[in-house]
């Protein structure tokens, strides 16, 4: 199986059940891998045939920026459903971190895997 991935993804949003969370905007960082067959694209070396990173990066972008959930356990499903629906991904891994929610700690959040992983 081959994997494209995308590490340390920053997108600033509301996120959060407290009041003082639903007042700001706080950066959240996701790393992303996602099934892709690359015989394709590296027989054509064209763009065209690729999973586009960029354009994946660009639809989180704007989705998470406008998005103003409470857990991350919902905008984790979203963005996962978002790349599994609009990029054709059977597979998809995403680990998304809170960085600074909990004191001691580096960062929280959530991993899920979605879908059957090709071989």
């Amino acid at each position: 199986m081959d994997i494209v991935f995308i590490e340390d993804l920053r997108i600033d949003t509301v996120i959060g059940i407290y009041d003082w969370e639903r007042r700001v905007r706080q950066t959240l960082s996701f790393d992303i891998e996602m099934a892709f067959d690359n015989t394709r694209p590296a027989a054509s070396d064209n763009i065209a045939d690729t999973l586009n990173y960029k354009d994946v990066s660009k639809r989180l972008i704007d989705y998470v920026g406008a998005s103003s959930f409470g857990l991350v356990e919902t905008l984790a499903e979203r963005c996962v459903a978002i790349i599994r629906e609009e990029f054709g991904v059977s597979w998809v891994r995403l680990k998304l971190s809170k960085p600074g929610a909990v004191r001691g700690a580096k960062a929280v959040g959530v991993r899920i895997e979605r879908g059957t992983p090709t071989h």
